[in-house]
């Protein structure tokens, strides 16, 4: 990394956590993830979703086909964890580099998870075989239970599936904790040994949930887990912050039409892709921390993974830059809203 008082240059980052949607939706948003990251690990939750090495495969080349021509960029596929994943096709597409990872979505828990996981049980043979590999699973980690207040789905998990049977059970799985939105999330990340990692979105570290309902509600603010109280804003803040290498990249970026957004039930998911990048380094110049900034964007992840870093570099300039507006999609006379579209950001992108 080098920096000047006005200038940062850090090498080319990764997302860890990254929605790209299918058909036209892939055309409009995958441009402004592969003009800047090197690298993503792209989520399986289409409809129907990626269960098997063939249908990973194929996505992959959907999105390959979607990269303009030149273009460097690299798609890091996952296979949704269901009830029925079978352990050796799960294997089987790691050993042919076709997996990265797996992606543990309980059953309705939010996006087109109705496909994921009704019982624990049913996928410990999956995760044994991933154990003894060294695959990363990759955890949206609430509690779908309706019963449990949506504020409280994330350290319910952390309490009943991770610290009650998981990490006992499984102590040397690869874990990410992905998106984590707590206190009770970076803690335990934080206290964990280096087997478990987590990735913190821009969204949850400049958003509480009076941003999303005091005054009236947002729905392009809507995102699940959903934003809490500002406690846990400013704990994820100093996580980020801190140096920790087990926190990265992962911004979660998940794009929907604005016709599904404003409507009576609205879906969860924010399209950050834009602005990521200068979201975050807002956020490190604010906690006087930017010369860390580079091992969350770009170092710890690779790290994780047990891959090398990007060669490549990109440099932010301290400059005022407005957040751009709606991007339409392609055969469609809808479009999509980018987070914070029409406010200003503090840094830009001035070389890639």
């Amino acid at each position: 990394m080098t920096a000047t008082e006005n200038k940062i240059t850090i090498k080319r980052p990764d997302d860890w956590h990254l929605h790209l949607r299918d058909g036209a939706t892939l055309s409009a948003v995958l441009p402004y993830t592969a003009a800047l990251y090197g690298r993503a690990i792209v989520m399986p939750n289409l409809t129907p979703p990626v269960t098997n090495v063939a249908e990973a495969a194929a996505y992959r080349d959907r999105i390959l086909d979607a990269l303009p021509d030149g273009w460097s960029f690299k798609p890091l596929m996952t296979c949704y964890l269901t009830d029925n994943t079978d352990p050796d096709d799960v294997e089987r597409g790691y050993r042919e580099d076709v997996f990265t990872a797996v992606k543990l979505y309980p059953a309705r828990a939010t996006t087109n998870s109705e496909f994921g996981v009704t019982a624990w049980e049913n996928i410990r043979d999956v995760l044994a075989r991933m154990e003894k590999i060294g695959m990363p699973l990759l955890i949206h980690g609430e509690e779908a239970d309706p019963e449990i207040d949506i504020f409280d789905r994330e350290a319910a998990f952390i309490d009943n599936v991770l610290n009650d049977w998981m990490i006992r059970d499984y102590p040397e799985l690869k874990i990410v904790l992905e998106h984590i939105t707590t206190k009770e999330g970076a803690e335990f990340v934080a206290d964990a040994k280096g087997n478990i990692g987590a990735t913190v979105t821009p969204h949850h570290l400049v958003l509480n949930r009076n941003d999303l309902l005091a005054g009236g509600i947002r729905p392009h603010l809507y995102c699940l887990p959903i934003v809490k109280r500002d406690k846990h804003r400013v704990a994820l803040r100093v996580a980020v912050t801190s140096g920790d290498n087990s926190f990265f990249l992962g911004t979660d970026s998940a794009p929907h039409p604005i016709s599904a957004k404003e409507t009576d039930c609205g879906c969860a998911g924010i399209f950050n892709a834009p602005n990521a990048i200068e979201v975050y380094a807002n956020v490190f110049e604010e906690m006087d921390a930017l010369d860390k900034l580079e091992a969350f964007a770009s170092l710890n992840g690779p790290g994780f993974y047990g891959l090398e870093p990007n060669r490549d570099t990109i440099t932010l300039e301290r400059k005022s830059c407005m957040v751009m507006g709606e991007i339409d999609i392609p055969e469609s006379d809808d479009s999509i809203r980018p987070f914070l579209s029409g406010e200003h950001l503090n840094w830009s992108v001035t070389k890639t």
